[in-house]
């Protein structure tokens, strides 16, 4: 764990039935798409969107006497996951064979790691709050091929079958059932997507199925969890049902929620639960049956014959150690320690790679911390999201947003200039301090010039200099009026030291 780190963990939530009260208990199954240009065990393109059945190899096929050969870099990015998530690399690990049947699946069988996966034990900090988050155990990470997509609404009387899929490299990323609420659930799937994106090693594009979860769901009445965390004795809790391929964190929470409720009221109802896989239909907000639990043996796992077991040598491992990124953690930490961050503010600037980056080169030529990040998180993102727009696609560079920080700190522009100036750039461009020349646009700081407009709105407004003495917040009445009179040129700083001179306040 992060030395720096120091967190309360969050309450349990309670869901109160109709005659006791229950505690949620959760583990989560990512399944992430490996960021590679070439599937698991064939060269075949793995790029979204291309004609139905054009990225399928003879291998992915199924092809009589086709042969699977590892994809290196697919190894390369599982350990690199591994170690983003502080797990154990294993330098032995081998492939099985899931054996089940389905159109998607040519072959009859799916290449898995069942007995010996590539990553360990590991874990996960997810943030609930400042100060507040939970620590999630992660038990494993293992390879595995992706299925194909069977399409059943593009014909009244035919399926569809699209292989595009079929082999494309998958980590599955399985938790212990440490996570306890909806919220939770939600907050480590999106911790999970900001890690494996900081990695490069999925893009963690949930709409294109990229990143999807299985959620395993039971519920128990307080204190049976504290038993289990002491013994791991899964007897503790309750019977867990999967709800299968979520890629929306609205969603999973309410899956989760309504699963609960589900299975509180049978075993209120003094029945049982079935250990089950259940699909979560959206439009009428409800779990429903797909199939019975299967264990390990129903699929009749056996290790695959056609693959060596993979050995990798621990300084391959460690040079890969070697290129990892700043992680979210330790950026957010220092964000708060170098630039005076609060640990919201640190923790909305580095939910994306991107965002952070943004942040950083601003403060190159802006200098001031906190004031750059005020600028990136309210005006910058603010009018991004009005606009419907991304980082990556925002009119104005770091280099230009950092250019009209540098502005304010220098007092050649104030706070509201500034604002016109922002509009400038965004909608037109240029340079920000060739424009407060051109435009006429710098704070007056000439304290002559400032006095006498502070002496004028005084010598005009006398009923509203008693009121102001007799009450000394009246007097920004008069801060208004005197940057109103200069155009909103006049140092703010300057005119609040006069006007309370001048009022004897």
């Amino acid at each position: 764990m992060l030395d720096h780190l120091e967190f309360t963990t969050p309450k349990v939530k309670t869901i109160a039935g109709a005659t006791d009260d229950w505690e949620l208990v959760i583990g989560m199954e990512i399944h992430a798409q490996v960021a590679s240009k070439a599937k698991l065990f064939s060269g075949a393109s793995t790029q979204f969107g291309n004609e139905p059945n054009s990225n399928v190899s003879f291998v992915d096929a199924a092809m009589p006497g086709m042969l699977p050969v590892i994809n290196e870099f697919c190894v390369e990015q599982a350990v690199r996951t591994g170690l983003g998530l502080k797990a154990d690399i294993n330098l032995f690990s081998a492939f099985d064979r899931k054996n089940y049947f389905y159109p998607d699946l040519p072959q009859g069988y799916q290449i898995s790691q069942l007995y010996h996966p590539i990553v360990g034990e590991g874990e996960v900090i997810v943030d609930m709050e400042p100060g507040v988050a939970r620590l999630v155990r992660i038990e494993r990470i293992h390879l595995e091929q992706d299925a194909g997509k069977s399409i059943h609404d593009m014909d009244p009387n035919m399926s569809f079958v699209d292989l595009n899929r079929t082999g494309v490299a998958l980590m599955e990323i399985v938790s212990r059932p440490d996570i306890r609420g909806p919220e939770e659930a939600a907050a480590y799937v999106l911790k999970m997507r900001q890690i494996l994106r900081y990695l490069g090693t999925c893009d963690g594009n949930m709409q294109n199925g990229n990143l999807r979860a299985d959620v395993n769901v039971s519920v128990c009445r307080p204190g049976q969890y504290e038993k289990y965390q002491a013994t791991q004795d899964f007897g503790h809790l309750g019977t867990r049902c999967e709800i299968k391929n979520m890629n929306s964190t609205r969603f999973i929470q309410m899956a989760i929620d309504y699963e609960a409720r589900r299975q509180i009221a049978i075993l209120e109802d003094g029945g049982e639960v079935d250990q089950e896989t259940r699909l979560y239909d959206a439009a009428k907000n409800e779990t429903r049956s797909m199939r019975s639990k299967e264990e390990a043996h129903d699929y009749r796992y056996f290790p695959c014959p056609d693959l060596l077991p993979l050995e990798i040598e621990q300084a391959w491992v460690d040079d890969i150690a070697k290129t990892l990124p700043e992680l979210p953690d330790e950026k957010k930490a220092r964000f708060v320690k170098d630039f005076g961050l609060s640990e919201y503010d640190a923790g909305v600037l580095t939910a994306e790679t991107e965002n952070a980056d943004y942040f950083e080169k601003v403060v190159e030529t802006g200098k001031d911390g906190k004031l750059s990040a005020n600028w990136v998180i309210n005006e910058l993102f603010g009018r991004l999201k009005k606009d419907d727009k991304g980082i990556d696609t925002c009119p104005v560079s770091p280099a230009q947003l950092g250019g009209i920080v540098a502005l304010i700190t220098a007092g050649d522009i104030s706070g509201k200039i500034a604002k016109d100036l922002f509009e400038i750039v965004y909608t037109e461009g240029g340079d920000p301090a060739a424009l407060v020349e051109e435009r006429g646009m710098k704070q007056v700081t000439d304290m002559g010039a400032i006095e006498a407009a502070v002496d004028e709105v005084i010598a005009a407004n006398p009923d509203q200099v008693e009121k102001a003495k007799a009450n000394p917040k009246l007097a920004g009445w008069f801060v208004g009026q005197v940057m109103k009179a200069s155009g909103g040129k006049a140092n703010p700083a300057a005119v609040n030291k006069l006007i309370a001179e001048k009022l004897g306040l």
